[in-house]
């Protein structure tokens, strides 16, 4: 028994100690490293050196000088025929076939009303015509009436009055010829019957036709006077206002013709217009219809165009069967001339980006390969696109132009920009997460022993990784890579629940930048501010952005959306939702893509 007990007790010390080292080996190993941890992430010295100020995004190549196709056809239509991409086409090729079968239906009753029209248009300029013929007859036919009229007044008082008068005259004369007569032979009558030659009968005779030649006389004298008196002036008097009369006709009758000839012309110029009208929608469907296909301008490779216009970022891929828009573009045919790199800058950085500043430009399916260039545009108005994607994000649209390019480049093919934007040869510099923003001012907090010391610091220029101060910290200081557990990042009157002094807002557990600042790469950090400068958001903060847009998503936004997803087809609201559900890593991709600028 004991021979067996004393056999068990090495093998028990020999546990106990195995065991004893193996828990002081995980307790001191564990306490090492957190202790290691803790100064590694707690602490940052602060440096001085030559600090590169770099700008770093994600972007596609694209042909310097491509021939840009787009749908000319109104309104939206149907891709039927399309050639593949990357063929090699030559000048006059059919690329595109677009549906144009309702133009073509539309076309047909077009020439119809254009015949319609042609026939209304003869039918008025007849009718113009008829009239018009009609109008010059009524105004001759009403001239020569007045032409007449005044004939017949000079007819009259130049030639019918002054014979009258002497007719009357030559009656009177006639009268007093036969009165003189007959009183002459009623004297000798008289002395004849008193001589017994002529019978008492016959003196009787004579003294009536005395009598029958004095009434006669007196006739005629009165006839004269009637007619000098009345019958002569009441005629002239007539023919004057027949004259009157015959022109105010000839003015009727003009104004009548005018009138006619007005309403006819009228609708002669109507039924012309009409044509025309016809005549233009005829011609500009079949140009339509001419535009529904489209033929290559010159010979090059064929590249499908990339729509960024689609409702929340997204876009049907250009394929056969696919709806396009007018003014959409469906192709390029890219130039051998040169390449250009596009790239979407965060307003962030927008301020230190300027034409003529070097590039280099690396191509992911070129792996090595480094090519150099510049910065050859910087848009001055942000990309509305970006508002489907996310109302919160403002990008614009840079090119970078590539100095040397290769036949082996391709439009489309993704690339890394990195822009220089300064080299600064001796600065004071942290790590941006060394820096916090309480209100409008940047903060950093010194090591001092056990405790930590706020410092006021005032930052310049900065990158992805590191910031310049310009003043508050000195070279070997070492400040905190997170803020004291009791630092407050909101103003003493944010924290009562007032609103700031820039009458902004905040989101609770996140602090509002300083206007102009730099914004750190990490969640639970604030980044400098400095005068000039501009926020670099990073990943984490723009997802921030995204949550704090989701949280204010009120009835007026909720209600917009609605009306956004009811216009939407089937394929559109599903892939609007698969865009929802990733947006959460919208932040990651543009971390991915370089959110801020980088260097040493």
């Amino acid at each position: 028994m004991s021979a067996k007990n004393s056999g068990l007790q090495p093998l028990t010390l020999v546990a106990i100690l195995a065991t004893t080292g193996i828990a002081l080996w995980f307790g001191l190993g564990s306490a090492f490293k957190e202790r290691s941890a803790s100064a590694e992430v707690r602490g940052a010295p602060v440096q001085r050196g030559p600090l590169e100020i770099r700008v770093v995004e994600r972007g596609n190549l694209k042909a310097a000088d491509a021939v840009s196709l787009k749908n000319e056809v109104e309104g939206q239509t149907t891709i039927l025929k399309l050639v593949p991409e990357g063929t090699m086409v030559q000048e006059g090729d059919l690329l595109c076939e677009l549906d144009a079968t309702g133009m073509i239906e539309d076309r047909f009753q077009r020439e119809i009303s254009v015949r319609n029209a042609e026939a209304a248009y003869v039918k008025s300029k007849q009718t113009y015509e008829i009239q018009n013929s009609q109008n010059d007859s009524d105004v001759k036919a009403a001239e020569q009436a007045l032409f007449f009229a005044d004939m017949d007044l000079k007819k009259f008082q130049e030639g019918e009055k002054l014979a009258k008068e002497a007719e009357a005259d030559e009656a009177i004369k006639l009268g007093e010829e036969e009165f003189t007569r007959a009183q002459e032979k009623l004297t000798w009558s008289q002395k004849l019957n008193e001589k017994g030659f002529l019978t008492d009968t016959e003196l009787e005779a004579d003294a009536l036709a005395l009598s029958r030649a004095q009434i006669q006389l007196e006739q005629e004298k009165r006839n004269k006077d009637l007619l000098v008196r009345f019958q002569l002036p009441r005629d002239e008097a007539d023919l004057k206002s027949k004259l009157d009369e015959a022109r105010r006709e000839l003015e009727r009758v003009k104004l009548q013709a005018a009138a006619r000839i007005v309403d006819y012309e009228a609708d002669m110029r109507t039924n012309e217009a009409k044509l025309a009208l016809e005549k233009d929608k005829l011609a500009k469907i079949e140009s339509q219809i001419s535009k529904a296909k489209i033929i290559a301008p010159r010979a090059g490779m064929v590249v499908y165009a990339q729509d960024e216009g689609g409702r929340y970022g997204m876009s049907q891929p250009i394929k056969e069967g696919t709806q396009v828009r007018e003014r959409q573009e469906i192709l390029t045919i890219p130039s051998a001339s040169g390449m250009i790199a596009q790239v979407s800058l965060h307003e962030s950085v927008l301020k230190q980006i300027e034409p003529g500043q070097h590039a280099t430009v690396t191509v992911d399916a070129l792996p090595g390969r480094l090519f150099s260039g510049a910065v050859r545009f910087v848009s001055v108005m942000a990309d509305q696109n970006t508002y489907w994607a996310n109302p919160n994000l403002r990008l614009y649209r840079t090119e970078v132009s590539i100095d040397e390019p290769i036949p082996e480049m391709r439009p489309g093919m993704s690339c890394s920009i990195e822009i220089q934007v300064e080299d600064i040869a001796d600065a004071l510099f942290v790590p941006v997460q060394a820096v916090f923003r309480r209100g409008t001012e940047n903060l950093s907090f010194v090591e001092n022993g056990t405790r930590s010391e706020e410092r006021k610091v005032e930052v310049g220029k900065f990158n992805d990784r590191w910031v310049q101060v310009l003043s508050g910290l000195t070279e070997g200081e070492v400040v905190l890579l997170a803020p004291p557990v009791e630092f407050e990042s909101e103003p003493a009157e944010a924290a009562n629940g007032t609103e700031p002094a820039d009458g902004g807002t905040q989101t609770p557990g996140h602090e509002r930048p300083a206007q102009g600042a730099p914004s750190a790469p990490t969640a639970d950090a604030s980044a400098p501010a400095a005068p000039g400068a501009v926020a670099v958001p990073s990943g984490e903060q723009r997802g921030e952005r995204g949550e704090r847009g989701r949280e204010g998503f009120d009835a007026a936004r909720a209600e917009e959306f609605k009306k956004r997803m009811e216009g939407m087809s089937a394929e559109e609201r599903a892939k609007a939702m698969e865009g929802f559900r990733g947006r959460d890593g919208g932040g990651e991709r543009r971390e991915r893509g370089g959110g801020g600028p980088s260097g040493g």
